[in-house]
């Protein structure tokens, strides 16, 4: 579903990503980890379009997604680090005009959101106005209108800032079943270490703009010679040799 190769960004004598190469597959999870500035925003950024790379490709369903972006953005949804939306939408409107962008008609629409409120058990709020939400339910907000249109490739950067511990679990559990269960597509970009390693199938460490390792969490802990009870951030420190930061 996602094929990166080659990948390489800079913005003036920063090298953000360089020469970066992996794929996602078909009902897979892969996450990628690393320090703050080590390239993870400006893989997933790149992959949704909002950048263009310098060198290298990025394809969606085997479509370029610099020469054929309209096609590839259409099948996917995005949940950026920030959750905004015009102040003066409701959370109702919101998800209805992400919805009308991506063309899904009103009463399928109205069918979908009814049924993504009660995810996160939003229902009462979702005629309040976006800006008076609290940071976590503006990030369940985002949330939905990424999967209002039911995208085929999922892009999250850092999923569960803000949420509290029950609703991380029911991250955890819709995304996990959106992958098993539906056959979607999802790249995490993410600091939580502990999420990661429960729900991803495939990992890439990111350090200084390089995918220094890659692979499922029993590859990686091979590779970093450790025993079977370390864990993602011990195999994080064996690998960079880093300290990592707390999210």
């Amino acid at each position: 579903m996602l094929q990166i190769k080659n990948f390489s960004k800079q913005f003036g004598a920063l090298k953000a990503v360089d020469d970066v190469s992996f794929e996602v597959h078909d009902g897979e999870i892969f996450c990628i980890i690393g320090p703050n500035g080590a390239g993870k925003t400006t893989i997933i950024k790149t992959t949704v379009g909002l950048l263009s790379p310098n060198k290298g490709t990025i394809s969606v369903n085997g479509k370029d997604v610099v020469a054929l972006p309209q096609a590839t953005k259409s099948i996917i949804g995005y949940i950026p680090d920030d959750p905004s939306a015009w102040s003066g939408l409701t959370g109702e409107e919101f998800l209805h005009f992400v919805g009308t962008l991506f063309g899904v008609p009103e009463r399928d629409r109205m069918d979908r959101i009814k049924e993504l409120l009660s995810i996160f058990e939003l229902e009462g709020i979702e005629k309040n106005y976006f800006e008076n939400y609290s940071r976590g339910n503006k990030q369940k907000f985002s949330i939905l209108a990424a999967l209002l249109h039911k995208p085929r490739l999922l892009l999250v950067d850092e999923p569960t800032v803000g949420l509290d511990p029950l609703s991380v679990r029911r991250v955890k559990d819709l995304l996990s079943r959106l992958a098993k269960g539906e056959g979607m597509s999802i790249l995490i970009a993410t600091h939580t270490l502990s999420f990661a390693q429960e729900i991803a199938d495939h990992v890439g460490i990111m350090d200084h703009g390089h995918m220094i390792a890659r692979g499922t969490v029993e590859e990686l802990r091979e590779k970093a010679h450790l025993q079977k009870e370390a864990t993602l951030e011990d195999i994080y420190l064996a690998l960079t040799g880093n300290s990592f930061p707390t999210a």
